[in-house]
């Protein structure tokens, strides 16, 4: 198995241009780079859309009384981070892959995290060996042993319930040999049905989405997820994006 072909594509031509241009600067703490969290609302009307290329998801209730209204997530990207990334992307279309599209890779990454967070939840690491590296397989493999069935349950996300997506981070670097690496940062909100606590171990209160009315209800947290990705564009190298980083607060901790 591959990721999805958003995440596969052909590597590009490969320009010279100097190292200091595109080194990337020291990766600040994660709190720098923490955009806004998404306003989870419902209502019938729709939102305004902040940004044309961030993403606005909308999920339906059940049928019956109520069962029309909405749940909208709209995210606030950090203006610096969205300016970042878009550089960013620019430079990756320039120096690595002229085909590279943040949207396409947007939509792979989405699919990759879509799978692979199902497969983390029915504990199924042998097939992740492709997907995923192994110093993160083996830190997952210790996590997992100690996760109850309902934590398990939750690390899943399916496509209809991912709310919202965006580019937390991008960095392009290079390691002492010259070798060209690229990582993308992705965070991703979404919906489960697993039954979790009102809060976290650490005291914070679990985002949670009723849908319907009194006689029809159906409750939802919602959660999220870190997946970074990266690839080598060492002339050469196998053009495949790897996941270096798998992050799922309140869950994985």
């Amino acid at each position: 198995m591959a990721l999805p072909s958003g995440l596969r594509r052909c590597l590009g031509p490969v320009r010279a241009f100097s190292a200091h241009l595109l080194a990337a600067p020291a990766r600040p703490g994660w709190a720098g780079l923490e955009p806004r969290g998404p306003a989870a609302l419902t209502r019938a009307r729709a939102p305004a859309r902040f940004c044309a290329s961030d993403e606005q998801s909308r999920r339906r209730g059940p049928p019956g009384a109520g069962g029309g209204r909405s749940v909208v997530v709209v995210g606030i990207p950090n203006p610096f981070i969205w300016v970042r990334t878009r550089l960013y992307c620019f430079l990756i279309r320039a120096y690595f892959d002229q085909e590279f599209s943040v949207e396409e890779f947007t939509q792979g990454a989405k699919q990759a995290f879509a799978l692979v967070s199902k497969l983390l939840s029915q504990c199924k690491l042998d097939l992740l060996e492709e997907f995923v590296s192994k110093e993160v397989l083996q830190v997952l493999k210790e996590k997992l042993s100690s996760l109850s069935e309902n934590h398990r349950n939750a690390l899943a996300a399916d496509m209809d319930e991912i709310m919202y997506t965006t580019a937390g981070d991008v960095g392009i670097y290079y390691d002492d040999s010259g070798r060209k690496f690229v990582s993308i940062l992705m965070r991703f909100w979404y919906l489960t049905s697993a039954d979790l606590p009102d809060e976290a171990p650490d005291g914070t209160k679990v985002f949670q989405v009723v849908f319907g009315d009194e006689t029809v209800k159906e409750t939802k947290r919602l959660l999220t997820a870190n997946y970074e990705f990266r690839r080598e564009f060492t002339q050469g190298v196998k053009a495949d994006w790897t996941i270096t980083r798998i992050e799922h607060p309140k869950l994985l901790e």
